[in-house]
């Protein structure tokens, strides 16, 4: 039955999205977040049913019908529930509950509420099938429906400019990704005649040789793929734009569904990598890279929502870095704990967007503690984890992945990830205290109304916080907790484990949250102590700081070295190919079409006597023909 974790949402989505309209709008809601419940429940009672099997033997299949079969190649309607696809629907169905009960009182007064909770169905149901598949063809199914949702959710205000550019933008970059694993997915069906992961996967070793270059080739194939969904240098310029969608779709697609999916492949594909250990030091290199890269930029934007973005940019890049270095099952546990804390962020911020009257700007705000103080303790704790600060869920695992990293020799990547973890208290704090700490900048009126959210925004806030505040528990002691043991069958053993002990994990786990708290005091001297420091720096830097403001310039280097000579080449090509050849190909035809009707016609004269002579002269030369041809 595990085939209906993701189909019940799916059947919600059609049901509210072609008959919302006529619905009440409580029936709405009722069918909306029913459906993600009992997918959660399924899968709860899928995940209990793994526990009570052998560790080695934890796999449940559903095959619903076979697919394609031609030859000896065959794909089917498959369904896999192993502890990797548990973990992953456990979070999709638990974090993807709880922002659909947030959307009932964020979402309440649009006009299209039925429309919003179609879609949002729609995005679990397709997050469930690329988690739930068997092979990889139906996970492509899954990964091409979430970027379609992706693109109508980020567009749902499509009559404003901005939003509908934004959902074009993230279309079309994950299309340069999704082209990349299309290639990787025919290669695979010539190297293998399948695409089942229990073929391919087992197969691959005596396929493929260790450190091939067909091996680098597929792996990589498989990663630009994975760069372009979990927006990685350089294709992750789609999702800072995302933000124009409503905050719930941006807590969905940055916690529990999109960009986690290239996260998901390349741990699926571990078999796969091990083989290409280039391909695993440019998952890492990529990961540590786009990690401190996106923390920079997040010093000094000033949308709350799109500092929250460049955040997930950068914990995707510690979540690839953990895979680089071998260690899968940090890269799952970061991706979990970073699932409850990043929804808890997106919809604190929402919950501030929603009081201010869709205000973004955190210079704008100020002493909101002081009215909002579920949101604000809310966003705390969602900082907290964030930043790597213990005892909270990202302290747990952002230092597994720091530990495999120095554990395994990157030494170099472990300093990468220490910097980022002191710009992650740095950025997140800078938010924090300019939100809600220190002197209101907000003018009287606005102040008036200032109100905490309904409950159904609240309750989320809540179960939210205790879960970012206790999940990373699981992972404790380090590389032997319950996720470690619980994923153990599905992973190979990490790369770190037998070069480091447990006194230099304590040793380097203590270092980085130094590091991460000296982040926050540095921004509590700055913000609060003294508001007039950060402009002083700015102006003393002014280089760094435009750089950094300007965030690389990279999309305006997109702008003219891609989008602009495409555009130029694609009106070239109008203007003369099109014009010339394929409008003057048919308008020549239709002209020759008209000069002949023009000479045809000119025998229809209407009068009788000339169509009896040519009916005369024709048959005297049909006589003629027959005459002489005999």
């Amino acid at each position: 039955m595990i085939w209906l974790i993701a189909v019940v949402p799916l059947a919600g989505s059609l049901v509210v999205g072609l008959m919302g309209r006529r619905m009440p709008r409580s029936l709405v809601t009722g069918i909306a977040c029913g459906t993600p419940s009992l997918s959660l429940l399924l899968s709860l009672m899928a995940f209990v049913r793994l526990l009570q099997m052998p560790a080695e033997a934890r796999l449940l299949r559903a095959s619903l019908s076979s697919w394609i079969a031609s030859g000896d190649f065959s794909v089917s309607f498959g369904f896999l529930f192993d502890p990797l696809s548990a973990i992953m629907a456990l979070v999709v169905c638990g974090v993807g509950l709880l922002i659909h009960i947030y959307s009932i009182g964020y979402m309440g007064e649009d006009r299209d509420y039925h429309r919003f909770f179609a879609l949002l169905n729609l995005f679990l149901a397709e997050m469930l099938v690329l988690v739930l598949a068997d092979n990889y063809l139906l996970l492509f199914v899954g990964w091409e429906g979430v970027g379609l949702c992706s693109y109508l959710l980020i567009g749902f205000w499509f009559e404003r400019p901005a939003a509908a550019s934004a959902g074009t933008k993230a279309f079309l970059v994950n299309r340069i990704g999704d082209s990349a694993v299309v290639v990787g997915l025919i290669w695979m069906i010539l190297l293998f005649k399948s695409l089942d992961f229990r073929t391919v996967l087992t197969e691959a070793p005596t396929v493929l040789a260790h450190g091939s270059v067909t091996a680098l080739l597929l792996t990589l194939l498989l990663f630009i793929g994975a760069t372009g969904k979990s927006a990685q240098l350089p294709l992750y310029v789609w999702l800072p734009d995302a933000m124009e969608g409503p905050t719930p779709v941006s807590a969905l697609i940055h916690a529990a569904t999109m960009v986690t999916a290239g996260v998901y492949l390349v741990a699926r594909s571990a078999p796969l990598f091990q083989l290409a250990p280039v391909s695993l030091e440019i998952v890492a290199w990529v990961g540590g890279l786009t990690a401190l890269y996106a923390a920079s930029i997040a010093l000094v934007q000033t949308d709350i929502k799109r500092i929250i973005a460049y955040s997930t940019i950068s914990q995707l890049g510690y979540m690839f870095l953990g895979l680089g270095v071998g260690a899968y099952t940090a890269g799952i546990f970061h991706l979990m704990t970073h699932a409850f804390f990043k929804a808890l962020l997106f919809l604190s911020a929402g919950s501030v967007i929603h009081a201010l009257a869709g205000e973004q700007d955190i210079r704008k705000m100020g002493g909101l503690r002081r009215f909002l103080r579920i949101t604000a303790g809310s966003f705390l704790v969602g900082a907290l984890a964030n930043a790597g600060i213990a005892p909270f869920a990202g302290f747990w695992s952002k230092d597994e992945i720091l530990f495999a990293a120095y554990g395994s020799g990157h030494r170099l990547l472990w300093v990468i990830g220490a910097l980022t973890a002191a710009g992650t208290g740095l950025y997140m704090f800078r938010l924090y205290f300019l939100a809600f700490e220190g002197k209101s900048k907000l003018d009287a009126h606005t102040l008036s109304h200032l109100h905490e959210a309904p409950w159904s925004m609240r309750l989320p806030l809540v179960l939210l916080s205790l879960g970012s505040a206790t999940v990373g528990f699981v992972g404790i002691p380090s590389g032997s907790g319950l996720l470690q043991r619980f994923l153990g069958s599905v992973f190979p053993a990490s790369a770190h484990e037998a070069s480091a002990g447990p006194s230099l994990g304590a040793a380097l786990a203590a270092t980085a949250l130094v590091i991460a708290m000296l982040g926050i005091v540095v921004t509590f001297r700055y913000y609060l102590r003294d508001p007039t420091k950060p402009e002083a720096l700015a102006a003393r830097y002014p280089a760094l700081y435009r750089t950094l403001f300007h965030k690389y310039w990279v999309d305006e280097l997109y702008d003219a070295a891609v989008v602009r000579p495409a555009v130029a080449a694609a009106r070239a090509v109008s203007e003369s190919f099109d014009a010339h050849i394929v409008d003057g190909s048919v308008n020549g035809i239709a002209a020759l079409a008209t000069w002949a009707g023009s000479l045809l016609r000119r025998l229809q004269t209407g009068q009788v006597p000339a169509y009896i002579l040519s009916i005369l002269v024709g048959a005297v030369v049909l006589l003629g023909y027959l005459a002489f041809s005999g």
